[in-house]
């Protein structure tokens, strides 16, 4: 099997895994990858997660142009965001699931750091998650928001809207954007309970530990 053939399948068999546990839904969402040529593979749009077809991909070459399969997902200046601003992406993951839009929606959330630090996972594969505000789907004034941020976020969270995540690659960015989401799952199962996440300074050791993006 060819590299360009692995990496299709890689997406599509990790899109219907991301499908098949809830974590999107319908025709919601939509996924990226560097191929080795430097361009890209593209879910297309209008598409499930769950019945994703390898051939149909949407595949453009190293400068940006759309050469074969079918129309790329609109949501694309948030793709190309993340891979004009962070040099080490190799995949972007974007999913409308349940538990991060609930948690988007509730007053008092923090944008510079969406997350609370309830557990160490999730700052170790996310670091800092922006929340930005709501944009109408397919804006590309939401590429624009992740550009002002200078590639200093892996994740962001659209209100009322879902999660996006860049990654080295496409396990990588899967396996982020589900601790983005598991994380805030239990946000909304402990919130009013008074719980005990970690504090300033078990934050700042996992930080320098494991050597994670974390500006002040």
């Amino acid at each position: 099997m060819s590299a360009d053939s692995a990496l299709r399948e890689q997406i599509c068999t990790l899109a219907k895994s991301l499908f098949d546990r809830g974590l999107t839904h319908g025709s919601t969402g939509n996924i990226s990858a560097r191929t080795a040529d430097g361009g890209l593979l593209v879910s297309p749009t209008g598409t499930s997660f769950g019945r994703l077809d390898p051939a149909v991909l949407s595949l453009f070459d190293a400068k940006g142009a759309h050469i074969s399969g079918d129309q790329p997902t609109k949501e694309m200046p948030l793709h190309t965001a993340f891979y004009d601003t962070r040099s080490a992406a190799g995949a972007v993951v974007h999913l409308h699931s349940c538990h991060s839009v609930a948690l988007s929606m509730l007053p008092g959330a923090d944008a510079d750091n969406f997350l609370p630090p309830l557990t160490p996972y999730g700052i170790m594969k996310l670091g800092k998650v922006t929340l930005l505000p709501f944009f109408l789907p397919g804006d590309p004034a939401m590429g624009a928001a992740v550009r002002g941020l200078a590639g200093k976020r892996s994740a962001v969270m659209l209100a009322n809207h879902g999660p996006v995540v860049a990654g080295k690659d496409v396990e990588a960015a899967c396996n982020a954007i589900e601790e983005l989401e598991d994380t805030a799952r239990l946000a909304l199962m402990t919130r009013g309970l008074s719980p005990q996440g970690l504090s300033d300074a078990q934050v700042r050791d996992v930080v320098t530990t494991f050597d994670v993006e974390w500006d002040d």
